[in-house]
C-alpha cells in the first residue's frame, strides 16, 4: 500500500473536519475503524464531479491522507484529479455543503457541484 499521501494531495479545512466528524458520530460511523472515501465520478454539467462516503475497505492502490482525525482514502484516479484541491465546509448564503477548491479545474458548472479539466 502507498504511504500516507502529503497534505498537498488534499487538505481539509476545521470546517470541513469538523462537519464531516459531527457527521460520522450521527450515523455512528467510527473513524478510527472507517474511512472516508473521496473520489471524482464522471457526472454534473461540466464532466465530473466528487463523491464523498464512508468506507471499511483500503485497496491496494489508494492513497492515504490522515487529517483532523479522518482517514481519508483516494483511488489513484481521482487523486490525479484532486491533487492540491481544498476540502471546506459553508452553511451561508453562497450554498451549504461541502465544496472542493481544486486548482486543476478548468471549467466549473454555475452550482459548483462539477468540474471539467
Amino acid at each position: 500500500m502507498p504511504d500516507t499521501a502529503q497534505d498537498a494531495l488534499i487538505a481539509v479545512t476545521d470546517t470541513a473536519a469538523a462537519r464531516l466528524l459531527a457527521v460520522a458520530a450521527r450515523e455512528g460511523v467510527d473513524p478510527s475503524t472507517t474511512f472516508l472515501r473521496v473520489a471524482v465520478v464522471p457526472g454534473g454539467c461540466s464532466g465530473m464531479t466528487y463523491d464523498l462516503g464512508w468506507d471499511t475497505v483500503r485497496q491496494d492502490t489508494d492513497d492515504l491522507v490522515e487529517s483532523h482525525g479522518l482517514q481519508i482514502l483516494l483511488d489513484a484516479r481521482s487523486a490525479a484529479y484532486v491533487e492540491g484541491t481544498t476540502l471546506d465546509f459553508s452553511d451561508g448564503l453562497d450554498g451549504r455543503g461541502f465544496h472542493f477548491a481544486n486548482p486543476n479545474a478548468v471549467r466549473t458548472c454555475a452550482c459548483g457541484d462539477s468540474f471539467g479539466l
